[in-house]
């Protein structure tokens, strides 16, 4: 309590006492309690809005840090494209390859071919083909259970 021994204490309240008299005292020391109480709400307050001022500041920072990256990153947007990427790679392979002597049919296009529905039809009721290791006898009998 302000680096005060209980000797100094003892001390200011006895030349309180004769000074303030004993019919003022409690109503002096009341007056004391109050205004300490403000004093104590007063510094925590300050204590409060430093406290919030230092995080906003953070915060602040925090923010120009985000903003400074999102800024190089949108300006290395254009630089970086993923997608034109990959197709110019792809058209050098495929140029390369015309280049050196094999035929391609269509650099330009990367279309397969596939089957009409007639084809896909006639694919799926085609009758299997015989397996290389079976006789044409045994391919040609069908199968039936255990021959009693």
């Amino acid at each position: 309590m302000l680096d005060m021994s209980w000797g100094e204490v003892m001390l200011i309240g006895g030349v309180a006492l004769i000074v303030i008299g004993p019919k003022d005292l409690p109503k002096a020391l009341r007056t004391l309690g109050q205004v300490t109480t403000k004093v104590r709400r007063m510094a925590g307050e300050f204590q409060s809005q430093f406290n919030e001022a230092i995080r906003e500041a953070e915060l602040e920072e925090v923010r120009r840090d985000v903003e400074g990256m999102k800024r190089s990153v949108d300006a290395a947007r254009p630089a970086f494209n993923p997608v034109d990427t990959i197709r110019n790679e792809i058209r050098s392979a495929v140029e390369g390859r015309t280049a050196s002597g094999e035929a391609v049919k269509d650099a330009g296009s990367f279309d397969v071919p596939r089957p009409t529905p007639n084809q896909q039809a006639a694919h799926l009721h085609a009758a299997p083909a015989p397996a290389d290791d079976a006789s044409p006898a045994q391919a040609s009998k069908p199968e039936t259970g255990p021959t009693p």
